[in-house]
């Protein structure tokens, strides 16, 4: 009861957490990319803004009147331009001659990944990005403009869209465009400008991004069916634990609610992020209060289920009887956890499309990754001592129990550190997320493995009709350690062996209060 009143604080506190940070995150747009009156960076002799970066999967529909009119966009894989409008300064646009029809040109260019070589003049073995007046005299491009290789294969590709100043206007509105995409590929946009009298112009509008079957992004396009499985499996695993716990209700230990809770707080983690990922495949917006529950489930739940594996290491309803002392720095642990994860995923997940910078992330990712080490050093420390003790008091059973679940542990620990490995690899030898088809497997992965570790834990600890096997009591005089008495030089009769079995068990319980 003293564990379960302590539990409750922490997940009040975590649903406040989750509210107070919900009150500093905006509204999120997410095959949507916004530009906020943004700056134009200097590259070579060009000036460029990133506009975004997808991967696309290739139109279903190729022929709009094969669509119904409700829907012409049904099938259909395409980047859209709305209200994209660029803004110059009162300076560059006074120079101009007011009669000109056009005094500056801004190009919208968007290219597939593999055809990046094709911008700028590499192909002309010249690192110049805009065509100079002697490469406008060979004949090789048009003086002012971005240089591009056009492929052979699809000559209108890269994608090329004109937009030019008027006069001494400080403002132009790129005109709707739609660009349908036909060729599954990761696609970037870059909006650039040659000419250096532009120089602190500005942007703003969006621009949405869509795939045949809707607006999620194409690397986060299978999590949704992922997501859909999983919620099927720990629905499965749930029923499968409900019907076990009905049928041994009298046996139920602590440690059952506990696995319980975990179970449950998988189901609505799954259902939720696959209910949030199809409302962003239909609307293109992330909804704002799904996902935030979605992360807080997901951050609770891997909160809950560190502290569930460091519980079942320290023997807690099976070697000892409470946690004693230790509980509030577990408690500590579990909070700091959730507070530096639940950062870490709301930034993942809520904050803007693009990319947040690497500085960011690192200083996020880090506590997260130095309070797993801690709960990883805890568990196995944990558990030497615990199977230390079992092997003293010769209790087989358990020890034979807590030997398979030291065995699973370790190989999911060999696990995780081999695909942080991969996954390392994957992140340096992809920079431009060429296989972005593939990268929803490093997400699946951890889900994968935190499901496979509690099947084990359900497995091994699931309630039956001897659950003394498993569950705490106060061992026989055979299951005391007679080596440990012969040590003492003594010559044990039955009275003296039940005294010195009583000392032993006082000594745990001082242990336990003492930890």
């Amino acid at each position: 009861m003293v564990e379960r009143a302590k539990v409750c604080p922490l997940l009040g506190f975590s649903i406040l957490c989750a509210i107070v940070l919900n009150s500093f995150v905006t509204q999120v747009s997410a095959s949507i990319h916004d530009y906020n009156y943004e700056a134009f960076i200097p590259q070579s002799n060009a000036f460029f803004f990133h506009g975004g970066s997808e991967g696309l999967y290739a139109s279903e529909v190729h022929d709009s009147a094969s669509t119904s009119p409700d829907k012409p966009l049904k099938g259909k894989s395409l980047v859209r331009f709305e209200d994209v409008v660029f803004v110059r300064t009162k300076e560059a646009a006074s120079k101009q001659n007011e009669m000109q029809q056009s005094t500056g040109l801004v190009e919208a260019i968007i290219l597939e990944v593999k055809d990046r070589e094709r911008i700028g003049g590499a192909f002309l073995k010249t690192d110049v990005i805009c065509c100079t007046p002697s490469l406008a005299e060979s004949g090789s491009c048009k003086l002012g403009e971005v240089i591009i290789q056009k492929n052979p294969d699809n000559p209108e590709w890269p994608k090329r869209i004109k937009t030019s100043f008027a006069g001494k206007n400080e403002e132009v509105t790129m005109e709707p465009e739609v660009v349908e995409i036909n060729s599954t590929g990761m696609y970037y946009l870059y909006f650039m400008f040659c000419d250096p009298q532009l120089k602190g112009t500005l942007i703003k509008g969006r621009t949405v991004w869509k795939n045949p079957n809707g607006y999620l992004p194409g690397k986060m396009t299978p999590l949704m069916t992922f997501f859909g499985i999983m919620s099927l499996a720990y629905l499965a695993l749930g029923l499968l634990w409900f019907l076990r716990f009905v049928q041994h209700w009298k046996d139920i230990i602590q440690l059952h609610y506990h696995i319980t809770a975990v179970i449950a707080l998988g189901m609505c983690e799954m259902a939720v992020w696959y209910f949030e990922h199809s409302n962003f495949n239909s609307t293109g917006m992330r909804p704002m209060g799904v996902t935030l529950w979605a992360v807080t489930f997901t951050t609770v739940k891997k909160t809950v289920s560190r502290l569930l594996l460091l519980v079942v290491s320290m023997g807690y309803g099976v070697v000892k009887l409470t946690l004693g002392g230790i509980t509030s720095r577990l408690l500590i642990l579990g909070l700091v956890y959730f507070i530096a994860s639940e950062a870490l995923e709301l930034v993942e997940h809520l904050g803007n499309i693009n990319d947040f910078s690497k500085k960011t992330k690192l200083f996020l990712v880090l506590p997260v990754a130095f309070l797993d080490s801690c709960f990883i050093l805890w568990i196995f420390s944990s558990l030497s001592k615990t199977l230390e003790k079992l092997q003293m008091r010769r209790n087989m059973t358990k020890l034979e129990l807590y030997r398979k679940f030291t065995n699973s542990l370790a190989v999911s620990v060999l696990l995780s550190i081999a695909w942080i490995g991969f996954e390392l690899y994957f992140n340096a030898t992809d920079p431009l997320s060429e296989l972005w088809q593939i990268a929803w497997i490093i997400p699946a992965f951890w889900t994968l493995l935190a499901f496979a570790l509690l099947i084990v834990i359900c497995v091994l600890w699931a309630p039956s009709r001897n659950p003394t096997r498993y569950a705490y009591s106060e061992e026989n005089v055979e299951d005391f350690d007679e080596e440990g008495i012969s040590l003492t030089s003594v010559k044990a009769t039955g009275d003296a062996a039940s005294k010195l079995e009583r000392i032993g068990l006082i000594d745990d319980l001082e242990e336990d209060k003492r930890e």
